[in-house]
């Protein structure tokens, strides 16, 4: 079976941990953040965000693992077939390619589309998690806010940008946005992924909020908070695994459509831990 490697191993992990995740706090105007030095005088980020400490099951020791069309997130015992992820000819050439064949397989869909990816670097620093701000050799750090990559909107909008023919993306019945998250270095051991349970999730949770990119921007949806959220992790998460997980599905009910996400800090983590570094690609499926 695909989890026979993980499965093993969660007899060692602890079944759950308390640690602080990152919710906007209720606002009238619409929050923004900037990926870039924002025009003097504008902050990086016009909202605030409060720290609720929140109960993170470890996935691997869950009686029922959390699925993707469930929970909306799976973990995966999926090897790669590439050795520089510092490669971004390599990582097209190759990992896109796997990565459509796992999206195929997972969903049952008749078509996948990479259409971007990103490397993340943890700062050396380990200053506190912001909403991924760059470093200075230009990768992204980790993501600290609690997030989901697509709006009702922007999910909409998505097919025809991906879909370059128009006639064949006004064809699509239904189509989902995945993503594909993996360590690239070794076991994560500082700022794992903190994943929400689609179906603790309801839309007055979610606030439309702007990301500014030099050239466009880009809308999604951060959080505000309620005890009803169940967070889950993989612990020690290492590079032939990865966790698949929905952020977008165009059909209405009956599957996970939105899973909130967010980098957070493993609470007693030795100060020495590397550092995370991991890469996450985004594929839009048609059915």
């Amino acid at each position: 079976s695909h989890f026979s490697s993980s499965s093993r191993g969660a007899a060692q992990h602890g079944v759950s941990i308390e640690a602080e995740l990152s919710y906007v706090e209720p606002t009238l105007e619409r929050p923004c953040s900037y990926t870039y030095q924002p025009p003097p005088g504008t902050p990086w980020e016009n909202c605030k965000y409060i720290r609720k400490k929140m109960q993170i099951s470890d996935g691997r020791a869950a009686k029922l693992r959390p699925t993707l069309e469930l929970e909306g997130f799976e973990l995966r015992d999926v090897p790669t077939a590439l050795r520089d992820f510092g490669d971004p000819k390599s990582i097209e050439k190759i990992y896109y390619r796997e990565a459509m064949e796992l999206a195929l397989l997972m969903t049952g869909a008749r078509r996948a589309y990479v259409f971007d990816h990103l490397v993340r670097k943890r700062d050396v620093k380990r200053e506190a998690l912001t909403f991924g701000k760059r470093n200075g050799d230009g990768s992204a750090t980790a993501n600290g806010r609690i997030h989901n990559d697509y709006t009702e909107a922007s999910g909409r909008l998505r097919v025809e940008k991906v879909i370059h023919d128009p006639i064949r993306a006004a064809q699509v019945q239904r189509y989902s946005i995945i993503n594909i998250w993996r360590s690239i270095k070794g076991p994560v051991l500082d700022t794992p992924l903190a994943l929400c349970d689609a179906r603790t999730f309801v839309a007055k949770d979610f606030v439309v909020s702007e990301v500014k990119y030099p050239d466009r921007t880009g809308e999604i949806y951060f959080a505000t908070h309620s005890d009803a959220h169940r967070w889950s992790y993989f612990s020690k998460m290492d590079r032939h695994e990865v966790v698949v997980f929905k952020q977008y599905d165009s059909q209405i009910s009956g599957v996970s459509r939105f899973t909130p996400h967010t980098a957070f800090d493993l609470p007693n983590a030795p100060p020495d831990v590397p550092p995370r570094e991991s890469i996450e690609l985004r594929c839009l499926v048609t059915y």
